[in-house]
């Protein structure tokens, strides 16, 4: 049985061999296979590294000592509403993180804006908010990358380097007019690589003038003890009959607000990528085809010289995983080139604002795609393999 075993071995290694020497003779037709596994593998990491890169926008620089409070039955900020006694007696409450015995409480205004796209020209909504001083603290990785600050009490923006590298006119030194107002851009601000970086940030007193918000907010972020103090904080709101609010970790609100839009790009990704499979399959087959057809008399001599016909089969499956592969190493190669850290933008269906984001191609993507690749060449190759095994010996030493 081992002896059996081992000269099957054999005869797989020698004949698959073979093969794989011949495939310069049948380039073209193996060309074909090759390119369409990478189309598919292509089209698959890049609209997956899409939803990556927005799900990775809008989580990374969450912290989970940061939480979030908005009014009860809130789905996003712009739905909110918090008047400023409420914030006050939000920074008040058990399990707050302090500064120099301060409490580290943000009340914030958020409104969008439209701004014009560098590369369309096309007018798009972006997410203005105002902030206190204390949002840099709850916010530790905000970072001032060019220009400086604004100061409280004058209409100065700080700019997100996402929306500076996809919107027009947000140069430091730059005027522009929201509303009725006139800004100046004096500073862009990295976020690390989170949503943040896709806002304008203000002074929140002269937003709320701005736009004749009184002294209301729209939401409270507030810098935990521990992340275990959400409990506590959540318990301290719960027991105040002034407070209807909701309070949850920054990270699961941004998640929540993450998972439509990454849900609508793998429900049109995933399908497309399935369409562009069945053809790749199909390809595959009709090289195989190809490969055996012009290889009758060599699988019948080597049938008749005693070569088995199982050896022959997995010989020829082998052939075409090995150009399903190779095309699959070709597309992620070739997507990886392109899009790993493209920068482009979104809407994000929650707020109806633009997200600016990068394209993530990982390595899970890149190992997800080689997989589809192997699944295509070994579907592709299973009834050309087939074929082969079954070949009649005499009459295929036959032909001419």
């Amino acid at each position: 049985m081992l002896n059996g075993l081992f000269n099957g071995l054999v005869q797989i290694t020698i004949i698959t061999a073979m093969n794989l020497r011949n495939l310069p003779q049948r380039l073209g037709t193996s060309s074909v296979a090759v390119f369409g596994v990478a189309c598919v593998v292509g089209v698959l990491i890049g609209v997956m590294s899409m939803a990556s890169g927005f799900q990775r926008t809008m989580t990374s620089a969450g912290s989970p000592t940061t939480a979030l409070i908005m009014r009860a039955g809130s789905t996003s900020e712009l739905s909110s509403g918090i008047s400023y006694e409420q914030t006050q007696l939000i920074s008040h409450l058990p399990g707050i993180a302090k500064e120099a015995g301060e409490p580290i409480v943000s009340a914030e205004l958020y409104v969008l804006v439209d701004r014009v796209k560098r590369t369309t020209q096309i007018s798009a909504s972006v997410p203005l908010r105002g902030v206190e001083q204390n949002a840099f603290l709850v916010r530790d990785e905000v970072k001032i990358i060019e220009g400086r600050n604004f100061e409280p009490g004058r209409n100065e923006l700080i700019v997100g380097k996402g929306a500076h590298s996809q919107f027009a006119h947000l140069d430091v030194g730059s005027t522009l007019k929201i509303g009725p107002t006139e800004w100046t851009v004096v500073g862009i601000f990295s976020a690390g690589g989170g949503l943040s970086e896709s806002e304008l940030w203000c002074d929140v007193k002269i937003l709320q003038n701005a736009y004749r918000r009184g002294n209301s907010f729209q939401s409270v972020r507030v810098k935990l003890e521990t992340p275990e103090s959400l409990d506590e904080l959540k318990a301290a709101i719960a027991s105040d009959p002034q407070l209807d609010m909701d309070i949850q970790r920054e990270l699961d609100y941004l998640a929540a607000q993450a998972e439509p839009v990454s849900k609508f790009i793998k429900g049109v990704g995933y399908p497309v990528a399935v369409l562009m499979a069945l053809g790749a399959i199909f390809g595959a087959i009709n090289t195989m085809y190809a490969s055996v057809s012009s290889r009758t008399r060599e699988i019948a001599t080597l049938r008749a010289l005693g070569f088995g016909s199982f050896p022959v089969a997995i010989s020829t499956l082998v052939e075409s995983l090995v150009l399903s592969i190779i095309g699959g190493l070709v597309g992620s190669l070739v997507v990886y080139l392109l899009f790993n850290g493209y920068s482009a933008s979104t809407i994000n269906f929650s707020s109806f604002s633009q997200v600016v984001f990068d394209f993530a191609v990982t390595g899970e993507l890149l190992a997800q795609g080689i997989v589809a690749a192997a699944i295509i060449g070994v579907v592709g190759g299973f009834f050309p393999a087939l074929r082969a095994a079954r070949l009649p010996v005499a009459n295929a030493l036959r032909e001419t």
